[in-house]
């Protein structure tokens, strides 16, 4: 009977290592899916069946990914790491996972993301970097990112973001920006002009409330007046052309500015509306061409009227001293007719 047992349990150990599935996961061939949530992993475990399609991480303590950590599952499609430890996601970390769609990297530490961090992967659609300690974004997320259509940024410590990175994701359809310290200067100007345009297209957004400064805290970056960014200064042309053009290219450094900038950052002169504003001001110069041409078509009229009405004046004057004043001077008054009449009598 003993030896019955060791054979089954022979049978059972071979099978799970067949399979690959790490010791304290539970692996489903159904549905291709791994469950090592909830384990007290530090890092991604290793002997994963290549064959899942879904791994749940969450709820662990890993808190790095070396480069190779998931070379054995390139059929990925799903990968939860919500709610671990991670500080510091190194580039390259996930380029093994080309059939990779979402990406839940919620509730960790990550305080930036590198460039190229989430390069090489093509299908990636939903991208959640909420609940972080995030300060700063690169001007990309990597190659082959452009069919993300949903990223959250939600909670986590940024005050100004490039409109490049938005650029560079044209499929975009929802993005969260929600209780990050924004502030609300020129570093933005580029943002808020995307982010108009991005729902004039449809796009969807819980919006971007200002921390700072004092003055426009607790507004909505969209409800402040283009005029509040008056003294930004403008890039010249080329520039903006060429960062619309090259999402990935790095920007010139702006010039620094002195104790008269913005608090906390490098004041207004990385102050960035692009190339698709000028639109606008052209909209703007033809109003005025034409609201201009109106008014000196009004103020001629009005000159030629006061003309016509000077020169019909005129000539009813002279009429009238004519008609009436002429006949008088020539036959008197009638005191003066009155004794040559009385004489006659």
């Amino acid at each position: 009977m003993k030896g019955n047992w060791l054979l089954v349990l022979s049978v059972i150990s071979f099978t799970h290592a067949a399979h690959g599935c790490p010791d304290k996961c539970l692996c489903h061939r159904a549905s291709k899916t791994a469950d090592c949530k909830n384990r007290g992993f530090t890092d991604i475990p290793p002997r994963l069946p290549p064959e899942i399609q879904i791994l749940q991480l969450q709820n662990n303590r890993i808190w790095r990914i070396n480069q190779n950590a998931f070379t054995g599952t390139p059929l990925l499609k799903i990968l939860d790491l919500s709610n671990n430890s991670l500080s510091i996601v190194a580039p390259g970390a996930f380029q093994k996972l080309r059939y990779l769609q979402v990406l839940n990297l919620t509730r960790n530490l990550i305080h930036y993301i590198e460039n190229k961090t989430f390069s090489f992967l093509p299908h990636l659609k939903e991208l959640d970097l909420s609940s972080n300690s995030i300060i700063r974004l690169p001007e990309t997320f990597g190659n082959s990112t452009g069919n993300i259509t949903l990223l959250s940024l939600k909670h986590n410590k940024l005050q100004k973001m490039e409109r490049v990175l938005l650029e560079s994701l044209p499929n975009l359809k929802v993005v969260l920006f929600k209780d990050n310290p924004w502030q609300c200067n020129c570093n933005v100007f580029g943002l808020k002009l995307w982010l108009e345009s991005f729902l004039y297209r449809g796009g969807i957004s819980d919006g971007i409330i200002c921390s700072a400064p004092g003055i426009r805290k607790g507004k909505d970056l969209l409800k402040v007046p283009y005029e509040l960014f008056g003294a930004c200064p403008l890039r010249t042309a080329q520039a903006q052309v060429g960062s619309a053009a090259q999402p990935g290219a790095e920007p010139r450094s702006p010039p620094r500015l002195g104790a008269h900038g913005d608090s906390g950052d490098s004041g207004r002169a990385s102050c960035e509306p692009k190339a698709r504003a000028r639109p606008v001001s052209l909209r703007h110069a033809i109003a005025t061409v034409v609201i201009t041409g109106v008014v000196c078509g009004i103020v001629c009229l009005m000159m030629l009227a006061a003309a016509v009405y000077g020169c019909a004046y005129a000539a009813i004057t002279a009429k009238y001293h004519k008609e009436h004043l002429a006949p008088v001077r020539q036959h008197g008054t009638a005191e003066e007719k009155e004794p040559f009449d009385n004489s006659l009598a």
